[in-house]
């Protein structure tokens, strides 16, 4: 029942708040055609990724797992024309459908999409000496902890890193959980507890993606 109205709210925000944007439901509608799964974020989440590039004045952003591009897209609709994200996408299915909508979108000269593992791209990025004052991790959660290094590598000082999906419907507190996701989670808060280059906190959400969080922390300068 709770889940419901968490549907039924968010939908009344987006009504409220949103105008309807053709471009973002003809994202979903491809994705839903490539049977991708159904994980992107939500209007509002996206919305909220879009205003934190706003209030960041990021120029240069780096994503973790692209999927169909939707919070790509969204992200994109905030930087200035000088602006570029780098999305790291594993699935070369997922990256072709991304790269379709990116280009509907119009964004393809601000977006560049990274065939392959991250784990494997990003060590690429730093040889090519890329940085970044915007890094957005939503992709394979066991691998959160070495993404997280891996950002703080590639950050500039100042830089926001912004982590989803770290509650697990509440999962997160079950310390003898036998999912992965979890304790790749864990181990990425852990390891937050113990690092004094960045300034981080969480915060728990709730609607129709259910109930998980945002981790979101500042590189100290």
């Amino acid at each position: 029942m709770e889940k419901e109205k968490w549907k039924f709210v968010d939908a009344y925000l987006d009504e409220q708040l949103h105008k309807k944007n053709s471009i973002l439901e003809a994202v979903l509608a491809n994705n839903r055609k490539n049977d991708l799964p159904a994980i992107d974020v939500s209007r509002t989440q996206g919305e909220f990724l879009r205003l934190l590039v706003t209030m960041t004045g990021a120029k240069r952003i780096l994503e973790i797992g692209t999927l169909g591009g939707y919070s790509t897209i969204c992200m994109a609709k905030a930087l200035p024309e000088d602006g570029r994200i780098i999305t790291l996408e594993a699935n070369s299915i997922h990256a072709a459908c991304a790269e379709e909508n990116i280009r509907n979108a119009r964004f393809e000269d601000r977006i560049s999409i990274r065939v392959g593992e991250a784990l494997k791209t990003l060590p690429e990025l730093e040889k090519q000496k890329e940085s970044f004052d915007f890094i957005f991790i939503d992709a394979d959660k066991p691998n959160n902890p070495q993404y997280l290094e891996w950002a703080l590598k590639l950050a500039k000082p100042g830089a926001t890193i912004l982590a989803d999906n770290v509650v697990r419907a509440g999962e997160v507190i079950n310390d003898h959980s036998t999912d992965p996701r979890v304790h790749g989670i864990r181990t990425f808060l852990e390891r937050l507890a113990n690092e004094e280059r960045i300034d981080s906190t969480a915060i728990q959400t709730v609607g129709e993606k259910g109930y998980d969080g945002f981790v979101i922390g500042v590189v100290r300068k």
